[in-house]
């Protein structure tokens, strides 16, 4: 059910990637052992979510401020890199998990990375 209160930033596509990727983690999480649950698991399903985050929380603001937020939405997806990796060395999930996380990660960080650059072209204008 799509709510009647509409909010501008959840039109944006790197907006709605980054929720998708976001609830793909939490699941994805869910299957490393119990012993993970404060640590690896929590880590990489904050980090996940802080991309969504950081993009809605810098989106209303001026343009530095929103360039600001992607640089730490940036910082979020190469934190999950890194949580991706070390679950596939534990062996948490297999290669071609950590390659989907990869892909997506991959995505959405050209994609943070190209609206900044648009963003710094039009305030350097």
């Amino acid at each position: 059910m799509k709510s009647k209160y509409h909010f501008k930033f959840e039109d944006l596509i790197i907006y709605q990637k980054a929720m998708d990727f976001g609830e793909a983690v939490d699941i994805l999480v869910k299957n490393f052992p119990a012993y993970e649950l404060y640590a690896l698991s929590s880590q990489f399903r904050r980090a996940s979510d802080s991309i969504a985050l950081n993009i809605a929380e810098g989106y209303p603001g001026s343009d530095a401020q929103f360039v600001k937020h992607i640089n730490h939405a940036i910082h979020s997806a190469n934190e999950c890199v890194s949580c991706s990796s070390k679950a596939r060395r534990r062996s948490y999930i297999n290669f071609e998990q950590d390659e989907e996380n990869r892909k997506l990660l991959s995505e959405l960080t050209k994609m943070m990375s190209s609206l900044r650059k648009k963003i710094l072209e039009r305030t350097n204008s």
